[in-house]
């Protein structure tokens, strides 16, 4: 009846996944550490490459480009590692969700904050220092913004649902004032 393809099986190789993940691992930290010292536009995917000790087609073939790179490393700066999975459901923002009342529920926040912006202030700074060399990057610190603003929001709500709070000062003007305190940048002010 002709010719019948047999599906061919996918390959995993646990050895080479493991190899791969160490070299992402070791082009991150490179670049962070390249990005802290001389900033994002000075560091150049070639010395992110020599510094982990890997060609620079393997830093393309990692993560596409440097703008890609540098949303990686501040993605684990505000997570605290590599896994997908969003600030909501970390184990850390956990007490700001189980919080039985309004003053709770910031308290907790601020924890969050405090963690976050021991992570993440500096790479905060290499990105705001970065954000006019290009569009993507300026649209990448506006994206920041209105991230911070939003995990404001969520607080808010969180501490609406569980209490009564002040009901004379305008929702919006609680959730500008609780993202102004979340900046990473009054993080490294304060501490």
């Amino acid at each position: 009846m002709g010719d019948v393809k047999t599906p061919r099986r996918g390959y995993h190789s646990p050895v080479r996944a493991d190899a791969a993940l160490r070299t992402r691992r070791a082009i991150v930290a490179a670049a962070r550490e390249l990005f802290l010292e001389h900033g994002y536009t000075a560091a150049s995917l070639r010395a992110v490459a020599d510094l982990a000790g890997v060609a620079r087609p393997t830093v393309t073939a990692a993560f596409g480009s440097k703008p890609a790179l540098l949303r990686q490393i501040l993605d684990e700066a505000l997570a605290g590692d590599d896994e997908p999975v969003p600030v909501a459901q970390r184990p850390w923002f956990a007490p700001v969700l189980e919080a039985t009342d309004p003053a709770a529920v910031l308290d907790a926040y601020a924890g969050v904050c405090t963690l976050i912006g021991s992570r993440a202030a500096r790479m905060f700074e290499v990105v705001h220092r970065a954000a006019g060399d290009s569009p993507e990057l300026t649209e990448l610190w506006a994206t920041l913004g209105r991230n911070r603003r939003s995990g404001a929001e969520m607080v808010v709500r969180r501490a609406v649902e569980t209490g009564a709070v002040r009901d004379d000062i305008p929702a919006d003007h609680v959730v500008d004032s609780l993202w102004m305190f979340n900046d990473p940048a009054l993080y490294t002010a304060l501490v």
